[in-house]
């Protein structure tokens, strides 16, 4: 493996003794991991129905070492049982401990592996905002936010400066996972190897000091933070909090941890857990509800039909038709809004349609009508190929092991799959 040559006289100088030991990691094969999606199945459960689930990470209570080469083409992916997370980076999240009920915002989240976790730490109550500057970013983390079921997100694509200005003091909990100049890629990446410079470092420290300063404006007073990277610079990592802390007394290190791929299991990561003390509590304005009586009667008429009990929730339509149903506390969102909440369907023509996010939210056990897919038909299904049921006509959901993949909707003996297409197995 071809390394930048600068990149390893800072690492020898950064490390001593030690250096030849790191060298020596590069050696071995990437380091893999899967995190159990806990919204839906226990990390014992997730290691029982995949093969190549390995021993538990240390540092993450759902995560486990993954020995597979991939887990895109699995029935248990699809249905969001899981994520494939590098063990390292499971690290950041849960130093956050966030709780059911709290305001908590994920300001660097693509591709949506920590807003995942934050997300099923908080179990579907209170808020969580995801942000994503980078457009094509923020839609594979909204994809991602769909795909594990998870209910009280919004997926925004924001400069961290706008959030700020429209969220003073408001989080309880903050997550800035930083752009950085990708060290802990490297035994897996050839192009994060080949992008390096220490020019690019310089730009990262930059950067990242101005997404912390748009982090602290947003943190209530009390509030925890956590900055990560998966870098091993240390100007963009103790560097960067110790300058951080030198402007803001008010802040201070409670944790910090940096995780280097000759000492654990893993890729590398740093993270620091920074509190500020108290101060008074920002608010924001609510999430703007647009009512819609023929929408709302149409929606009610479907979820009576589809679903056993009620969900709970505001309802609120969009200009394009699609509703959602968002936290009562969801507040005003800045930016390009890609989700808020869960996402129900499209009233169109006087029609309802469901979408495939409400399936993807629900448990088989909550839904009226179901058809459970085989081994053999599960591969077919994920082709998006037509299939007999003997499940009554109308709207569902096709489950896999008692877990839902997706909607179907069945007439006279034939279930038509409605999984999307961009998501299909080819």
């Amino acid at each position: 493996m071809q390394l930048p040559a600068e990149y390893l006289v800072r690492m020898e100088k950064r490390l001593g003794r030690a250096f030849p030991a790191f060298l020596r990691a590069y050696e071995l094969p990437p380091v893999r991991g899967v995190r159990a999606n806990t919204l839906k199945l226990s990390r014992e459960a997730l290691s029982s129905l995949i093969a190549g689930a390995g021993e538990p990470v240390a540092w993450a209570q759902d995560g486990v070492y993954y020995e597979g080469e991939g887990v895109g083409h699995l029935p248990a992916f699809h249905a969001g049982l899981l994520y494939a997370q590098e063990p390292s980076a499971m690290c950041a999240a849960p130093l956050l401990a966030v709780q059911p009920q709290e305001r908590v915002l994920d300001l660097c989240a693509a591709p949506g592996g920590k807003t995942t976790q934050l997300a099923a730490a908080m179990r579907g109550e209170g808020v969580l905002v995801a942000n994503e500057y980078v457009g094509e970013r923020a839609r594979i983390l909204s994809q991602n936010v769909e795909r594990l079921g998870v209910v009280n997100c919004a997926v925004v694509s924001a400069e961290p400066s706008a959030l700020a200005r429209q969220f003073p003091r408001y989080f309880d909990k903050i997550l800035v996972d930083a752009p950085c100049s990708g060290e802990g890629m490297f035994r897996k990446d050839e192009t994060a190897r080949a992008e390096w410079s220490a020019e690019n470092v310089a730009r990262c420290v930059a950067r990242g000091a101005d997404i912390l300063e748009a982090a602290a404006t947003m943190l209530a007073g009390g509030g925890k933070l956590v900055f990560s990277t998966c870098t091993f610079e240390e100007g963009e990592n103790e560097g960067q909090i110790a300058a951080f802390l030198a402007r803001h007394p008010e802040f201070t290190l409670e944790e910090e941890h940096l995780l280097y791929p000759h000492e654990v299991r893993g890729e590398g990561h740093y993270a620091a857990l920074l509190r500020l003390q108290d101060a008074p509590r920002g608010e924001a304005k609510p999430f703007p509800i647009t009512r819609d009586r023929a929408a709302e009667e149409a929606w009610r008429a479907f979820e009576q039909d589809f679903l056993r009990a009620p969900l709970h929730g505001k309802l609120t339509t969009l200009q394009d038709g699609r509703m959602y149903l968002i936290p009562r506390e969801m507040p005003a969102l800045t930016g390009r809004v890609l989700r808020v909440g869960l996402e129900l369907g499209k009233f169109e023509k006087r029609r309802f349609t469901p979408a495939h996010a409400l399936a993807m939210a629900v448990r088989g056990e909550d839904v009226r009508r179901t058809h459970a897919l085989t081994e053999q038909s599960v591969a077919a299904w994920l082709r998006g190929e037509t299939l007999p049921t003997d499940m009554a006509d109308g709207w569902g959901v096709a489950l896999y092991r008692g877990f839902p993949l997706g909607l179907c909707k069945a007439t006279g003996g034939v279930l038509k799959n409605h999984y999307p297409k961009g998501l299909r197995e080819r």
